[in-house]
């Protein structure tokens, strides 16, 4: 270490007969590449080590008004990563703890000094300044890649309480970090399940590798990818590492994707039977006015059987034209809208069932407007229909429907969320499907006039539910 390439060495000591005596035990080293220099008090010395100008400092305790520890403290508050060895007349077992404490690399006593000693000195404080200074550079890598990480990463002791989270798992769990700090993970985890799974691959100290949770922040449940490692501690203790990926928009994009697949394959479908039908029906319709022509033998009853058999030709050709108009992507004309308006609006058209059920209604508004831009006669159609089916959903005299507004960072939110009897886990992914209902004169038409409506303001839609206990529709436009 001290040959090679020259080594820079100030004596910072307002005694110059100290200096030189310190100065000629240092040149007096062999194949050694060494400049001494001399600093003769505090602020000198402060200056070079602002300036980097030294790679060693050799400090005497006492300078004038200040201390060798005064420099100390100095030099770390500056951030300084040059060594400093603290110098005394007289040893002083209290002193040698607080320079240790204070970052000194060595303490040595002037009276002990010989040539011998300075170079273990000198070489121990260039070795260990050199592997501090390493140490520093892969921690600030490492946290640069902990902080700046899109991810969000958590250190966690066993239990998953929160020891340590960067910028990204704040924002994800929805508080600030000093506040997150000693909550367990698991208060955020919103499937039981998964928690279970969680727990028990922690109790076997076993990693877990893209296992996919749900994360319930303040405004909004996420879909996400966890994979957790465990190790130890100095002391053997087990801590955790926790990644994060939020996947919500993928998870999105993917229904979306699906249920465009399904309505357009749905749309062929309707198209077909709409033009096979109606030809027929045209047909039928034409027969039964010249049944409804009164002649000398007019039967009454035949009467009331064309009767009834024309107006269920009406009824099947008015389906048919829903289902055409259904398929037909909608003339929107879009102005900016109040979204609190647009709901009031949607409750006041379910006014009637609401008090013949004696629903109670709850809303939660957000503080402030939430302005959108919408075809507001349109998306009351689709507020309206899901209101219908939460209002049907639940039992008379027992209901109670809340409707939630928020505000996420990019998105306004709806919750419609009724406590009716819940929609079996193997109904949800074909709620939007046109034909499907569980109810015993329902279309099946509805939700999915709903889901194309929302679909063409750029909105989203989710739902959850759970049986006997209700469920929640959540539906999310983009604030752009």
């Amino acid at each position: 270490m001290l040959k090679g390439n020259l080594i820079k060495i100030a004596v910072v000591d307002d005694d110059q007969d100290d200096y030189l005596i310190i100065s000629d035990y240092i040149k007096a080293i062999e194949d050694t590449n060494l400049q001494v220099d001399w600093c003769k008090d505090y602020q000198t010395a402060i200056e070079k080590i602002k300036q980097k100008h030294y790679d060693l400092y050799l400090v005497d305790y006492r300078l004038g008004n200040q201390t060798g520890l005064d420099l100390l403290e100095e030099s770390n508050a500056i951030g300084s990563d040059a060594p400093i060895v603290l110098l005394t007349g007289k040893g002083n077992r209290t002193i040698d703890i607080k320079a240790m404490q204070s970052g000194a690399t060595d303490y040595l006593v002037k009276a002990d000094l010989t040539t011998e000693k300075l170079e273990r000195c000198i070489r121990y404080s260039l070795d260990r300044a050199e592997s501090l200074k390493e140490l520093k550079a892969r921690e600030s890598k490492y946290r640069n890649l902990f902080e700046g990480s899109k991810d969000s990463v958590i250190i966690a002791d066993e239990k998953l309480n929160i020891i340590e989270l960067n910028e990204a798992a704040s924002l994800l769990l929805g508080s600030n970090k000093e506040a997150l700090i000693g909550h367990s993970l698991f208060e955020f985890i919103k499937d039981d399940t998964q928690k279970k799974e969680v727990c028990e691959s922690l109790s076997k100290r076993k990693s877990i590798s893209d296992a996919e949770i749900q994360i319930q922040s303040k405004n909004e449940i996420m879909s996400c990818i966890l994979s957790i490692s465990v190790y130890s501690d100095t002391e053997d203790r087990p801590l955790v590492h926790a990644i994060i990926h939020d996947i919500t928009h993928i998870k999105k994009a993917e229904i979306a994707n699906l249920q465009a697949q399904k309505l357009a394959a749905n749309e062929r479908l309707m198209r077909t039977l709409a033009h096979e039908i109606r030809n027929p029906l045209n047909n039928i319709s034409l027969a039964i006015e010249q049944m409804l022509v009164p002649e000398e033998n007019e039967n009454d009853r035949d009467t009331l059987i064309a009767e009834i058999i024309k107006r269920n030709s009406i009824r099947i050709n008015k389906i048919i034209s829903e289902l055409l108009n259904l398929t037909r992507p909608p003339e929107l004309e879009f102005e900016c809208n109040s979204l609190q308006e647009i709901l009031d609006e949607s409750i006041a058209m379910t006014t009637d069932r609401i008090n013949l059920q004696n629903v109670k209604v709850k809303k939660d508004y957000a503080n402030g407007v939430y302005m959108i831009q919408a075809d507001k006669p349109k998306l009351i159609i689709a507020f309206t229909n899901i209101l219908i089916n939460a209002i049907e959903a639940m039992e008379a005299n027992k209901g109670e429907l809340m409707i939630a507004v928020n505000e996420t960072k990019d998105n306004y939110s709806v919750c419609i969320r009724d406590n009716g009897f819940g929609i079996p886990a193997e109904y949800i992914p074909r709620l939007f499907e046109p034909f499907f209902t569980s109810k015993k004169n329902g279309t099946g038409l509805g939700l999915v006039a709903s889901y194309s409506i929302i679909q063409s303001h750029k909105g989203s839609i989710q739902v959850e539910s759970e049986v006997d206990k209700g469920s929640s529709f959540y539906i999310t436009f983009n604030k752009s």
